[in-house]
């Protein structure tokens, strides 16, 4: 809902248990008045009525209290926007209209001729905010900054910052820590959003999973990036994010040009980080994933069964095992295009290798496809490998410094997709094969970091960072519209490009190539945090773990542990025996029973991965799922009960493996994993309203 006040120079924007308030002064600033609890409009106007703090020498009236800082006059709090012409840096903007379009706000400034328009939109309670800058003055406009917010905390004592870091294999993993005065920065400058941070903050100073106050800001940008937060001397927090990763320049605006930043969505709650996860995830079950409201299919991967040695005969020997244990979607992973025998050669040329597959994709779908099964490919669309026909015929056509040396990631360069010739190439190729074939689904791969990010002749070559994402965005949405029926997922060397903005255009994400079942754990209770179990794709591999650690763990583990989002399996089908597969199958047969409440459900994190026992659960409805995981059992102890949450206290449920009934808040002792197969012991409980 939005309110505005009798003079049109305060706006309130309220969801169902928070608001936000700005005010526009007679002086001309754009001031935050308020972010937190639920108000009324005249409560915001009361604060806008507040004296202005007293200030003293040497300190800004305008530092933590303004919505979005300029570059320029008297701030000194990191910009949220700089600009240069040739004649000048630094913003002096007048303000010019507000407009409101149903729930969005437009708020619109001018700086000479470069036009500077705030948008703010409130869904549920969550804030959207963006900016659009537009130059329609003569000359040209350099943007070297230009964030999508500013986000403005109110004084508290003791801020906690929360944040997810990680590395290859290590990813999403969470860590939380005292906020000191001066900044602290995240981001990328990998040219994707990296496996090193989460572009996600949250603050708190006292909050648990299950009560206190938190605020939490995510970015939807799927290039570099950064968010900084800002503790101030006066004790506010401050924090800005957007695309690039610093202030060496992001575009160049010729008369005419706009840029429309990526959305910096925020979030308050009072409900502690448990409200506020399920709060992010409904938002993106809403308004972020396409077709949210469809469960995704458990599905089969090639890669680890095969890796780049694969045939046409094999990957149907592969389907037929996959079928019989209930897999719904089978993918052929690397190998099946060009001359990928190795890592060394082929990106670029998709087309199904001849001696692999000699009539082309279709006969091996058509096969999934009679199996009762969709069927997947994995692509690697924004690289090429030197030894490619696409490279041999347009070696300039890849980011590159001239009288460089250059780097060769993965034996890989990375295509200037910033170019229109390389996006015309791809569409054309990626159409064609999607169309030669009934492809349901595309794991959509990006293995290397910008390294060499140059572009000889280019005017500008420093807005590749920011064309590559806006045309890998503009190319994704016309497959989508191109073949409505084909899903896709995001990967980047595992979870390297997770963000509101891919997610916004595809289904699932790969979370990260470390399958180990324990691993995952923490993995995915951090991914948690903000995403949804919807998108988080999981996968059963073999055990021993030879792709990474060596570590064995039973069937059951690996299953329960996979569960926990979108189920898949990668293990060689072909080598597991017939006790494995019967197992597999019965996972597999519960996992669809419930999917929809893993998928779709409100999720309560009952016990973190800290060793001992740990818990998640799901509700959606009258249904409920418990998954829990003994990680290692000492001196015998007894495994402590699990106190379930989400469930309504005058209701009566029954537990549907023990048949045992439960009356009101549930505390569960039975079902729970005992240690008796061993110390990685896990287990799946379902509750049913009676």
């Amino acid at each position: 809902m939005l309110e505005i006040s009798a003079d049109r120079r305060t706006w309130l924007l309220s969801g169902p248990g928070s608001s936000y308030a700005l005010r526009l002064t007679d002086g001309g600033q754009l001031l935050h008045l308020h972010w937190g609890p639920r108000i009324a409009l005249p409560d915001a106007e009361a604060l806008a009525a507040l004296p202005e703090p007293r200030y003293w020498p040497f300190e800004s009236p305008l530092d933590g209290r303004e919505e979005y800082p300029v570059e320029g006059g008297p701030r000194f709090v990191r910009p949220a926007l700089s600009a240069r012409t040739q004649e000048r840096r630094g913003t002096e903007w007048t303000f010019e209209t507000a407009e409101a379009d149903g729930d969005e706000l437009r708020l619109r400034f001018r700086d000479a001729g470069l036009l500077i328009t705030l948008h703010y939109r409130m869904r549920a309670d969550v804030v959207e905010r963006w900016v659009t800058l537009a130059n329609d003055g003569p000359g040209p406009v350099e943007l070297l900054r230009a964030d999508s917010a500013a986000w403005t905390l109110p004084e508290r004592d003791g801020w906690r910052l929360s944040q997810l870091h990680g590395r290859w294999a290590a990813e999403s993993r969470l860590a939380r820590s005292a906020l000191t005065y001066g900044e602290k920065v995240i981001g990328s400058r990998r040219g994707h959003t990296g496996h090193q941070h989460l572009p996600w903050v949250a603050l708190d100073t006292d909050a648990t999973e299950e009560r206190g106050e938190v605020y939490g800001c995510a970015l939807g940008w799927s290039g570099s990036w950064r968010i900084a937060v800002a503790q101030l001397p006066d004790a506010r927090v401050q924090i800005t994010g957007g695309a690039g990763s610093d202030d060496s320049g992001l575009l160049r605006l010729a008369a005419g040009q706009t840029f429309t930043t990526p959305v910096f969505a925020g979030l308050w709650t009072d409900g502690g980080f448990g409200e506020a996860s399920r709060a992010w995830h409904a938002y993106q079950r809403a308004h972020v994933i396409p077709d949210a409201d469809r469960d995704r299919p458990v599905l089969y991967n090639s890669w680890e069964a095969t890796e780049f040695d694969i045939s046409e005969e094999q990957q149907e020997a592969l389907a037929r095992r996959a079928a019989e244990i209930g897999v719904e979607l089978f993918v052929v992973d690397d190998g099946w295009f060009g001359e990928r025998t190795s890592d060394r050669a082929g990106l670029g040329d998709w087309r199904p290798n001849p001696d692999r597959f000699p009539s082309g994709l279709k006969p091996l779908a058509d096969y999934v496809h009679s199996l009762g099964m969709q069927f997947g490919i994995w692509v690697e669309p924004e690289m090429v490998n030197p030894d490619s026909d696409l490279y041999r015929a347009h070696p300039d056509w890849v980011q590159y410094q001239p009288r460089r040396k250059r780097t060769e990631f993965r034996n890989q360069l990375v295509l200037n997709l910033a170019r229109e010739d390389v996006q015309e190439y791809l569409w054309e190729q990626l159409d064609a094969l999607l169309s030669s074939a009934p492809v349901d689904y595309v794991k959509w791969d990006f293995n290397r970091c910008f390294t060499d990010a140059g572009w000889p002749g280019e005017a500008y070559p420093q807005r590749l960072w920011v064309d590559h994402v806006r045309a890998l965005y503009a190319l994704l949405d016309r497959l989508r519209a191109a073949h409505p029926g084909v899903a896709f997922e995001s990967c980047s060397g595992g979870g390297g490009r997770i963000d509101l903005g891919v997610m916004s255009r595809t289904d699932q994400v790969w979370t990260s190539d470390n399958t180990d079942p324990l691993d995952r754990l923490a993995i995915q209770y951090g991914f948690s945090q903000i995403h949804p179990a919807r998108v988080m794709a999981a996968w059963v591999t073999d055990s021993p773990n030879t792709q990474l650690n060596g570590r064995v763990s039973s069937l059951r583990f690996r299953f329960v542990s996979a569960m926990a989002g979108v189920l898949g399996v990668g293990g060689d089908l072909t080598k597991w025996t017939e006790e494995e597969l019967a197992e597999s199958r019965d996972w597999v047969g519960l996992y669809k029973e419930i999917r929809p409440v893993v998928q779709r459900g409100d999720l309560y994190r009952l016990r973190p991965p800290a060793g001992g026992l740990s818990a998640v659960q799901y509700v959606l409805g009258d249904e409920t799922v418990i998954l829990a995981w003994l990680q290692a059992q000492h001196y015998g102890e007894p495994v402590a009960p699990l106190r379930l949450r989400g469930l309504d206290p005058t209701a009566t449920y029954e537990c549907c493996e023990t048949g045992e009934v439960h009356r009101g808040a549930v505390l569960l002792h039975h079902g729970l994993p005992t240690g008796l197969h061993g110390d990685f012991d896990a287990t799946v409980v379902r509750l049913r309203r009676i």
